[in-house]
């Protein structure tokens, strides 16, 4: 026992640790810099040998397996991938296509080296926070100090222990202008683009918790023919192609020919098969094939070494705020190299111009040679900009004669100028580091915003009616002898059904269920009615209440309900007496005989009853006693038509018409043609 629990403890000590290591150190990017750690480490490696010149991906994923302690093919895979968004990894080779998707040559074939945005936003060693490497040999940046959202820019996907994150790719341009909004304070919104191009209903974005859904860019070019010109995000002309050849294949689409065209730009020529239009297939084509699929968006990052739950929001104003910080140290280290470098110029000035070199003469030894040329620098300090210190003296002293001889006075005041000209400017962007910021997206954006157009057309698409355009291919039978339901019970005149259906049963003792289509079922009790669910019929029946002997009325349509669940459309302890589904029905009402009772006959106009929940009561029929319930006669119906609407009752007629005959219960097929 003791050694289980000991084992159980191991156990989950070990396991607990792994999914950290999981989660912080390979599949979620950070927060900060939008990176996955191999990502941060084969960047920084690019960094460490860019010379301007391509180099070899092997010589890259060998350099970067120094900071990365995993096999060379996942390196590989991540260096492509980061290369095919088009931001921070310039390419020379075949990198593959993301659109087709054919995949890259091996690494010894392609090269690679960092883009110009790459160099210009992802590093700066002096504020820069590194630790060792894996083994200990290399220090390796915590984070880079990103100015980019560049996690929203390409996107990320991983799969953790217990956690998972899928953050969609947005336009450059637009986070960069979001980012101006955001510091000036004003509102913003940014919606997912891709580089496939397509386009994307956004209304159930919710800032990326949660969904979009994409679409295929297609042209009906003529009466015959669709030519698919852009895919959506996740998919490949590949996956389009197989996905459209399974449900020609599965009878939904009359589609005789397949044509894929595609170079540079997307083209997959579909011929239209007899008997059908192009412009009657497309909507066939969104709903059959992976020419429109739904993406769920899940916002899961690394922020101070935990994972979040967040929104693409909140990750703009991170980075945002992450933008002025980076800039606000940089001016900071920019401006101690400016003090630094005016100290020295103004000390270099006093000690040659004020021949303080002079002293060398008077010394011993070296000792004394500083201690004399700081007692000679005393009086001129209030000219420095800060304390002279022994490496101060050291500089000067170690000044050449050939430099001393040639010093140029106006050469050196011009640079002193300069720098406090410089010094001034960094000063007044620190005290305004706001504004400074906007400047800096500005110049970014003008520089490289031309580079990254929207590809992603925005626009709220039409839903696909289902009960439309979904080919109706399974025949649903029932049996009224054997009581079977299902596809498998052949009847002369089957209900046509698609595969996206679902049945509705009314059954002769009050109850309804949904169910989806069998193949064969034995039902226990005796159908009513059997339809499609996703047609919204108007139900109208009249019960009777056996123990108060009151019949009710009600009309009302089946929307809610959990599958295979049995629902009661009347109480419990009634009796069905009538039940239609006809849009206006009409009834005849004859009451029991009665002495002194003026009206035995009424007619009754049930197409104007409201509608009503299904588990409503209803309203009462009548307050006397009700023989029978008879169909009314076509003059009957015709008679309500010269009524006002609002007329629901009627006597009889001149003329002696009884209606078309006494029922207790309609007959099962008794239903609208």
């Amino acid at each position: 026992m003791e050694t289980t629990n000991q084992l159980k403890a191991l156990m989950d000590s070990n396991f607990l640790g792994y999914a950290s290591y999981v989660i912080k150190e390979r599949a979620i990017p950070s927060i900060e810099d939008g990176l996955k750690p191999v990502q941060r480490r084969i960047l920084h490696t690019l960094s460490e040998v860019d010379d301007g010149k391509f180099h070899k991906v092997a010589n890259i994923v060998g350099h970067t397996m120094r900071y990365h302690p995993h096999g060379d093919a996942s390196i590989e895979d991540a260096l492509v991938h980061v290369a095919q968004k088009n931001y921070f990894i310039d390419q020379q080779g075949n990198f593959g296509n993301v659109i087709t998707g054919d995949p890259s040559s091996a690494a010894r074939y392609i090269e690679c080296r960092l883009s110009p945005l790459a160099r210009e936003t992802l590093f700066n060693s002096e504020i820069t926070e590194y630790v060792d490497s894996y083994d200990g040999r290399n220090r390796e940046p915590v984070v880079l100090p990103c100015k980019l959202p560049s996690l929203l820019m390409a996107g990320g996907e991983g799969i953790a222990v217990g956690l998972s994150t899928k953050i969609l790719p947005h336009n450059f341009v637009e986070l960069i202008e979001a980012q101006i909004q955001i510091l000036k304070g004003q509102g913003f919104e940014i919606f997912p683009d891709f580089p496939h191009g397509g386009m994307i209903d956004v209304s159930e974005y919710q800032r990326g918790k949660g969904r979009i859904k994409v679409r295929a860019k297609v042209d009906v070019t003529d009466a015959k023919t669709l030519t698919i010109r852009e895919v959506p995000y996740g998919t490949t002309t590949e996956s389009i192609i197989a996905s459209i050849e399974t449900a020609i294949s599965k009878g939904k689409l009359k589609i005789t020919s397949i044509n894929d065209f595609t170079t540079e730009r997307v083209e997959i020529e579909l011929k239209i098969g007899h008997g059908a239009l192009a412009q009657d297939i497309l909507p066939r084509l969104f709903l059959y094939t992976d020419c429109e699929t739904p993406i769920t968006s899940n916002v899961v990052v690394i922020k101070e070494s935990n994972p979040i739950e967040t929104d693409v929001h909140q990750i703009l104003i991170h980075n945002t705020n992450r933008l002025v910080y980076i800039l606000e140290e940089e001016l900071k280290v920019k401006l101690e190299k400016l003090t630094t470098k005016l100290h020295e110029r103004i000390l270099i000035k006093i000690f040659i111009e004020n021949r303080l070199y002079s002293v060398i003469e008077k010394a011993e030894n070296y000792d004394q040679l500083e201690e004399l040329l700081g007692a000679a620098i005393q009086p001129y300090l209030s000219e420095l900009v800060r304390e002279v210190t022994d490496s101060d003296l050291e500089k000067l002293l170690s000044i050449p004669i050939k430099r001393i001889s040639k010093f140029d006075m106006d050469k050196t005041l011009g640079e002193v100028k300069e720098i406090n000209e410089d010094i001034v400017e960094t000063k007044t962007n620190l005290n305004d580091i706001t504004n400074f910021s906007i400047k800096y997206l500005k110049e970014i954006l003008k520089k490289y915003g031309k580079n990254y157009p929207r590809k992603t057309e925005i626009q709220a698409f039409e839903s696909v009616d289902v009960t439309k355009v979904a080919v109706q291919d399974m025949k649903v039978g029932y049996d009224k002898k054997t009581n079977y339901l299902g596809l498998e019970v052949k009847v002369a005149e089957p209900l046509l059904c698609s595969s996206f259906d679902k049945l509705l049963l009314f059954l002769k003792n009050g109850e309804y269920k949904i169910i989806n289509i069998p193949d064969k079922l034995f039902l226990d009790e005796k159908l009513l009615d059997v339809d499609r669910q996703s047609i919204l019929k108007t139900n109208t029946v009249i019960y009777l209440d056996t123990n108060t002997n009151i019949h009710y009325m009600k009309r009302f349509v089946i929307n809610k309900f959990i599958l295979d669940k049995s629902y009661r459309f009347i109480p419990e302890g009634t009796k069905l007496v009538y039940f239609t589904q006809k849009e206006n029905p009409v009834v005849q009402i004859d009451y029991a005989f009665q002495k002194r009772a003026k009206v035995n006959v009424e007619y009754l106009h049930l197409g104007r009853l409201g509608i009503k929940s299904v588990s409503s009561i209803g309203n009462q029929v009548a307050t006397k006693p009700i023989l029978r319930i008879n169909n009314a006669s076509k003059e009957i119906i015709e008679m309500f038509d010269t009524e006002p609407e609002e007329t629901m009752r009627l006597r009889p007629p001149a003329f002696d018409d009884q209606g078309a005959g006494l029922f207790d219960l309609p007959l099962p097929d008794d239903k609208e043609d």
